[in-house]
C-alpha cells in the first residue's frame, strides 16, 4: 500500500505554488464584495437611504434564506456537471459576469430606492455569489486528499481573500454618506477587476479533474445529512454558531465606532488592522494545527477571541487605543477561524465516502456555504430589529443608555455563542489519525473493487 504522500505525489495531488495561487486569486474579488456587502451594505441602506434598521434587517435576512435552495441545488448540479466542461471551474467561470452586474446594481442604487429594490438586488448577488463559492470549496477539496495539504489550499484560499478584504478596507470612507457612497463604488470596481483577473487565472491553470463518484448523490441527501446525527452536522452547526458570533460585531461594527468610540473616521484602518492581523496569523496557526489537529487549534482561537472581546462592552467615548489592541486580539485569532473548519469540512469527505459510500463535496460545501450566508442573515436579521425595538437611530442622537446597549449588543452575545461554538467541537472524532484510517480503509476497499 502506498503512504499518503506517495498517494498525493503519485495522483498529482500536492498542488505547486502557481497553482495554489491561482486558485487562491478566486477569493480575491469575492471577500472585497462581501466585506462590503456585510459591514458597508446594512449601514448605508439604514443611514444614507433613510431605510428603517428592521426593514433592512428583515430584507437581508430573507434573501439570505433564499440561499437555502439555491445552495444545495448548485452542489448537487455541480457535482453531476460533465467533466469535459469543467466540473467546478465551468461553474465559476459563468458566475463572474452575473457577480460583476449584481454587485453593481446592489452597491450603486439610485438615491431614492424602496424595499423591493433592496429585496432583488440583494438575492441577486447571493446567487450569483452561490453560483462561484459553492463549486470554489468543493474545487478546492479536490486538489489534493492529504489532512495537512488541505489546511495549505485552504491557507492559500483565505490569504487572497483576507487581501480582497484590506483592498476594499482602504477604499472604505464613513465621513459622510457621500464618501461611503463613493466607497462603495470604488469597490464595485475592485470587485470586477478582480474578477477579471482571477477568473481566467484559475481556469486556464488550475486542474478540475477530479472522479466524480456520485453514489446516492441526491436533494434529499442533503435533508437526511442534517437530520442525522454526525461528525459533518456537528461541524456545520458549530460553524454557523461561530459564524453568527462573528457575523454580529461586523454588522455592528460601524455604528460602534460611530456612536461608542464616537470616531467614525477610524472605521477603515481599524478593519485594516483586523484583517492584517488576520492574515499574518494564518500560516502560524496552520503550524499549530499540525501539532494539535485542526478541531483542537480552531477552539483554542475561539476561546482567544472570547478573551480579547470581553472588554469591548465597557469601552466609550475616547477609548480608541484600548479597541485597537482588541481588534488587534481578535484579529490574530480569526486566522483561525477563517482557515481551519474549511479544512476540516474537506477531511469529512473521506468520512462520508466510509461511512455512507457516497462521495459529495458539491453537497458538503454547498450546505457549508448555506451556514456561512445563513450566519450573516441572521445576525442582521436579529441585531437590526432589536436596535430599533430599543429606540436606537442610526442616523440620530441617542442617550447614554441606548449607547451602552449598542456596545453590550455589539460584543456579549458574540462572546456567548463562541463559548457554545467551542464546546459543541470539544472532542471532535476526526482528527489526522482517525483520516489517515479513512484514507487507508478506502484504499484497501478500493483496491478489492
Amino acid at each position: 500500500m502506498r503512504t499518503s504522500a506517495a498517494s498525493d505525489s503519485a495522483s498529482g495531488r500536492v498542488p505547486d505554488h502557481i497553482t495554489l495561487a491561482a486558485f487562491g486569486s478566486l477569493a480575491f474579488p469575492l471577500a472585497a464584495g462581501f466585506i462590503a456587502l456585510q459591514v458597508v451594505i446594512p449601514t448605508f441602506y439604514a443611514q444614507a437611504l433613510g431605510m428603517s434598521l428592521t426593514a433592512v434587517g428583515a430584507i437581508l435576512l430573507i434573501a439570505r434564506l433564499w440561499d437555502l435552495i439555491t445552495d444545495p441545488l448548485v452542489g448537487y448540479l455541480s457535482d453531476y456537471t460533465p467533466p469535459h466542461w469543467g466540473r467546478r471551474k465551468s461553474w465559476i467561470v459563468a458566475s463572474a459576469p452575473l457577480i460583476a452586474g449584481s454587485v453593481w446594481l446592489l452597491f450603486n442604487p439610485p438615491a431614492s430606492v424602496d424595499n423591493s429594490y433592496l429585496v432583488l438586488t440583494a438575492m441577486a448577488v447571493y446567487v450569483a455569489g452561490t453560483m462561484n463559492v459553492v463549486p470554489m470549496n468543493a474545487w478546492g477539496a479536490e486538489l489534493s486528499t492529504s489532512y495537512h495539504q488541505r489546511s495549505r489550499i485552504s491557507g492559500a484560499r483565505v490569504i487572497f481573500g483576507l487581501s480582497g478584504t484590506l483592498a476594499a478596507l482602504l477604499l472604505i470612507d464613513n465621513s459622510n454618506n457621500d464618501t461611503l457612497r463613493d466607497s462603495l463604488a470604488a469597490i464595485t470596481w475592485l470587485v470586477i477587476a478582480g474578477l477579471a483577473v482571477s477568473v481566467p487565472l484559475a481556469a486556464l491553470r488550475v486542474p478540475d479533474a477530479a472522479t466524480a463518484v456520485n453514489r446516492g448523490n441526491s436533494m434529499r441527501g442533503a435533508w437526511d445529512l442534517m437530520r442525522t446525527p454526525s461528525p459533518f452536522r456537528r461541524l456545520l452547526l458549530a460553524f454557523l454558531v461561530n459564524g453568527v458570533a462573528n457575523a454580529i460585531p461586523a454588522t455592528l461594527f460601524l455604528l460602534y465606532v460611530t456612536h461608542v468610540l464616537d470616531e467614525p473616521g477610524i472605521a477603515g484602518p481599524i478593519l485594516f488592522l483586523y484583517f492584517l492581523c488576520s492574515a499574518i496569523s494564518i500560516p502560524a496557526w496552520i503550524m499549530v494545527a499540525r501539532r494539535l489537529g485542526k478541531h483542537r487549534t480552531w477552539c483554542l482561537a475561539v476561546l482567544g477571541s472570547c478573551a480579547f472581546f470581553a472588554g469591548a462592552p465597557f469601552l466609550g467615548s475616547g477609548d480608541t487605543l484600548y479597541y485597537i489592541v482588541i481588534v488587534a486580539g481578535t484579529g490574530l485569532m480569526i486566522g483561525a477561524d477563517l482557515a481551519l473548519p474549511n479544512a476540516i469540512n474537506g477531511d469529512l469527505i473521506e468520512w462520508d465516502d466510509w461511512h455512507n459510500n457516497k462521495r459529495r463535496p458539491g453537497l458538503f460545501f454547498a450546505l457549508w456555504g448555506t451556514a456561512s450566508k445563513l450566519a450573516f442573515a441572521l445576525a442582521v436579521g436579529f441585531i437590526f430589529p432589536l436596535l430599533d425595538l430599543v429606540g436606537f437611530d442610526a442616523s440620530g442622537d441617542n442617550s447614554d443608555g441606548l449607547v451602552r446597549t449598542l456596545a453590550i449588543l455589539y460584543a456579549t452575545p458574540s462572546i456567548a455563542l463562541k463559548l457554545l461554538a467551542a464546546a459543541m467541537m470539544r472532542n471532535f472524532p476526526i482528527d489526522e489519525a482517525e483520516h489517515q484510517r479513512l484514507r487507508e480503509a478506502l484504499a484497501e476497499r478500493d483496491a478489492g473493487g
